[in-house]
């Protein structure tokens, strides 16, 4: 999810540390790439985006939503699932701008680098999270939320939500296929704070 912009690449290859820099300079001074910021709190997502929603159960009680919890706001689904954070990860706070980096597949140097704003955060007792939305340098845009909640009887969930539509054209060539590599992500999402919420 997130716009490409014609004068930076959504890829590096060998980036170093002051292109990096310079990279998250520019997405500190962007705004996000599109207008339903904060959309994700809502029940209903906006239209004209793909959506997706998927939750799993973590367990019972306020000790494992107090413990995925913590997990989530220290960007733990993402470093779990694989993503490193530029800057070098505090705790989620509302405003904060950070890149994700992923490897790209059979390229040992080449990271794909993500722009992304935290729109909103949540802590409440039966509530936690947080969502992020889309800066320039990304071929789509749109926002992703990661929340933990408990119910009335105490059983907590992690639930991801996202919608997103192609911005750049390669984006767009490519939407089946990443479109796949998006769901595979979720279901990572998922099964590491899931691993997170088990542990003592």
């Amino acid at each position: 999810m997130i716009v490409a912009a014609a004068h930076q690449p959504p890829y590096n290859c060998r980036m170093p540390p002051n292109a990096l820099r310079l990279r998250y300079r520019a997405a500190c001074a962007a705004v996000p790439t599109y207008p339903e910021i904060g959309a994700t709190r809502s029940a209903s997502l906006p239209p004209g985006y793909a959506w997706l929603r998927r939750r799993v159960h973590l367990g019972h009680g306020v000790a494992v939503l107090e413990r995925a919890g913590a997990y989530v706001l220290g960007w733990g689904t993402q470093l779990g699932s694989g993503f490193g954070v530029h800057p070098p990860p505090a705790r989620v706070a509302a405003g904060a701008t950070a890149l994700l980096r992923i490897g790209l597949p059979g390229l040992r140097a080449a990271r794909l680098v993500i722009p992304c704003r935290v729109v909103w955060t949540v802590e409440e007792p039966d509530r936690i999270g947080f969502a992020y939305g889309t800066l320039p340098g990304h071929p789509e845009c749109g926002e992703e939320s990661f929340v933990v909640s408990m119910d009335a009887d105490g059983e907590v969930w992690f639930e991801v939500t996202a919608f997103s539509r192609p911005a750049a054209w390669y984006a767009r060539l490519g939407r089946p296929v990443a479109a796949v590599l998006q769901h595979l992500a979720v279901e990572r999402y998922l099964r590491v704070v899931a691993r997170a919420a088990a542990s003592s």
